[in-house]
């Protein structure tokens, strides 16, 4: 079971970094306008499809750098500033904001456990309960073995 969930684990952030997480990070890394705008408006529109718009990925304390609103605002807004530069507007200016929001995006990154949200709190119990019957069972295996 334990082997399971970690199996899981894996799979969950790698289709997220794959179609989501990936295209925060080309839009970041943009050069213009144009295509930072069309990479974020992807990891939105997996961001909505996933329900990642609100709530906490935190189960026990809730950590303000893993509210997954706020993250997902931050985004939001980013899009909507990018929407609204003007075509005419400079390029230092289309390059401060690229800046702008490359930092933003750098320092709020992403909330831990974003991957396998809205369920936390089942993988917390699943990696709970499998854990502790793999020890048990590697107790009285090994307990068999030396009978």
């Amino acid at each position: 079971m334990f082997f399971w969930w970690g199996d899981l684990r894996i799979v969950k952030a790698t289709q997220f970094d794959m179609h989501c997480h990936a295209y925060i990070q080309r839009a970041a890394a943009a050069t213009n306008v144009e295509t930072a705008k069309a990479e974020l408006e992807k990891a939105i529109e997996y961001m909505e499809k996933n329900n990642l718009t609100d709530g906490t990925v935190s189960i026990i304390f809730k950590d303000p750098r893993n509210d997954v609103g706020f993250w997902y605002n931050i985004m939001k807004d980013a899009h909507k500033e990018l929407e609204s530069l003007s075509e005419n507007g400079t390029q230092l200016e289309k390059t401060n904001y690229l800046m702008k929001m490359r930092k933003s995006f750098i320092t709020v990154g992403l909330p831990v456990g974003i991957s396998i949200y809205p369920n936390n709190v089942f993988y917390f119990w699943w990696s709970i309960i499998s854990l502790f019957g793999m020890i048990v069972f590697g107790i009285l295996w090994y307990h068999a073995l030396d009978d």
